[in-house]
């Protein structure tokens, strides 16, 4: 068994050395996908994370409490209730997005704006209310005001992306079932890590595990680095 296993690593390492087009193919889906979800997440869920830390409006404390609650929905869960949605019975079945990489980037949108929103309303309530109402007083207008309280929570934002990034492209319950893991075109690296596993080749799925664990030691390096400048600025 120790040397089966020591043959899987080996060949794990060789798989990612050599440039295995297979293996690249599946990293690059996964970030491509993740990389997308996060770019249309992110500014709608910055400007809600800053109207519910500034703003004072009726059902403020329900929306925080809504999606401070959608922060413990499972992943499979929000693959499930879009699974529902896009198949042919669904209300939208016509758009045929299901088992697509479109389907992939719409669940994990799901699951990293309510941790968008969360974490970047908690970096805009590190910054006093005041610094807001300083700038408009001074004749800012709203985009100047609003671009520099960003500009002062930049590091605790930019932690939170990181945080969502880390989230999104390593859960496999919504990619699985919305994207239905087709090889070159919507497996990527927790769904093949899952299937390979389940079919017994371990080296394959030792390599990408390793690909995962850079990306955490890379992010976790990166949340320090913003987190300590953050704590200085």
């Amino acid at each position: 068994m120790q040397e089966s296993l020591t043959s899987a690593v080996f060949e794990a390492l060789k798989l990612l050395l050599s440039g295995d087009p297979q293996l690249w193919e599946i990293i690059g889906i996964s970030f491509s996908v993740s990389g997308m979800a996060i770019l249309i997440a992110v500014i709608p869920a910055v400007m809600i994370g800053f109207l519910l830390a500034f703003y004072d409006f009726h059902g403020r404390r329900i929306l925080i409490a809504i999606f401070n609650t959608l922060l413990s929905v499972p992943a499979v869960v929000i693959g499930l209730t879009f699974y529902l949605l896009l198949s042919r019975q669904g209300p939208l079945g016509d758009l045929r997005l299901l088992f697509t990489q479109s389907a992939m980037v719409i669940g994990q949108i799901a699951l990293c704006f309510p941790l968008l929103v969360a974490m970047s309303h908690t970096a805009f309530q590190s910054i006093e209310r005041r610094a807001w109402e300083t700038a408009i007083t001074l004749g800012h207008s709203t985009l100047g005001a609003l671009s520099l309280v960003i500009r002062e929570a930049r590091f605790a934002l930019l932690a939170a992306v990181l945080t969502a990034f880390g989230r999104i492209i390593a859960e496999v319950g919504a990619s699985m079932m919305l994207g239905g893991n087709i090889l070159h075109h919507t497996r990527n690296i927790p769904t093949a890590i899952a299937l390979e596993t389940s079919k017994g080749e371990f080296a394959q799925g030792i390599a990408l595990g390793i690909v995962l664990l850079l990306l955490a030691f890379v992010l976790n390096g990166l949340l320090h680095v913003f987190q300590g400048k953050g704590a200085l600025s």
